[in-house]
């Protein structure tokens, strides 16, 4: 029995949620993170986990070896991290988080050219709009958007995250260009769907607030899908300048009441502090910066 092994499974259990989430974040089947709990559950002679048919829930003995658990493992990355301090070339894994607009445009060019910069270094870059548990999930750094609450991370600053107002010359041929937010209620405005639950981006004109029209033509959980019905003439789209640069550059959308755009927001690049040294870290961090860091102030 690889104990370390079957431990790493169980947290990942936990933290995902189900079997099939922690087989899918570990590469392996199903199956066989069932039998690294039952062996862990048999060496104990304790019930770990609660099982249903629709979840899994941690038992009080369990909750308390899930924490044991994270603390082992933690500790072990940190042995084995002494190892690669020793040495002078960055080398390893380096794990990466970053949202998913700004990770696809921004950060995963930075990745790959890091990588090109470093050989013997790989990097797991993972895209998701859900806060990640640096320490919980084994993250070296990561870039968040908003305020960081945690005055435990070390928080670099980056380029903010900008909001941008766009359409086809085609779409404002037809309709004209809205010269205030007033106007977006006479135009066809394009709208991503979380938006319809959680209304995250107000215009602001003066002392007056608009919110982003709710009452779209078209509704879409994703960015891109909502920029290529821009390009296509359909209406007005919102969304991040990452996402929206190239085509505002090569004139196939056009911004509009750039005046009221939602303020930007703060974007931070984070890690441990006990983990800076690293130098797989360390260099990253150095090359995220001089591309999109922002000046000491």
């Amino acid at each position: 029995m690889d104990k370390l092994r079957s431990m790493e499974v169980m947290v990942a259990v936990v933290d995902a949620g189900s079997f099939a989430a922690a087989a899918s974040r570990l590469e392996i089947s199903a199956v066989m993170v069932g039998k690294h709990i039952q062996q862990l559950e048999a060496h104990l002679g304790a019930r770990l986990l609660q099982r249903s048919t629709r979840r899994h829930s941690l038992t009080e003995v369990g909750a308390a070896f899930y924490e044991d658990c994270k603390r082992v493992l933690e500790q072990v990355r940190w042995a084995e991290s002494a190892v690669e301090r020793s040495r002078a070339a960055p080398q390893g894994l380096l794990r990466v988080s970053a949202p998913v607009t700004l990770g696809s445009h921004t950060i995963a060019p930075l990745v790959a050219q890091f990588l090109l910069r470093y050989p013997k270094v790989r990097v797991d870059l993972q895209l998701t709009d859900g806060v990640a548990d640096l320490a919980g999930e084994g993250i070296d750094a990561a870039v968040r958007i908003g305020r960081v609450a945690d005055e435990s991370l070390v928080a670099r600053p980056l380029r903010p995250y900008r909001m941008m107002i766009a359409a086809a010359p085609a779409y404002l041929q037809r309709h004209g260009s809205p010269q205030s937010a007033a106007d977006l209620a006479r135009h066809v405005c394009l709208s991503h769907s979380v938006w319809q639950r959680r209304t995250e981006w107000t215009l602001h004109e003066g002392s007056q607030s608009y919110q982003w029209p709710e009452q779209a033509r078209l509704t879409c959980n994703h960015g891109d899908g909502l920029r290529r019905a821009a390009l296509a003439g359909l209406g007005l789209v919102m969304q991040p300048e990452v996402l929206l640069a190239d085509d505002l550059a090569s004139g196939q959308l056009v911004a509009v009441l750039q005046h009221c755009s939602p303020p930007a927001r703060p974007v931070h690049l984070v890690y441990a502090s006990d983990r800076r040294q690293l130098p797989k870290l360390s260099r990253f961090v150095t090359h995220v910066l001089r591309a999109i860091g922002l000046p000491p102030r």
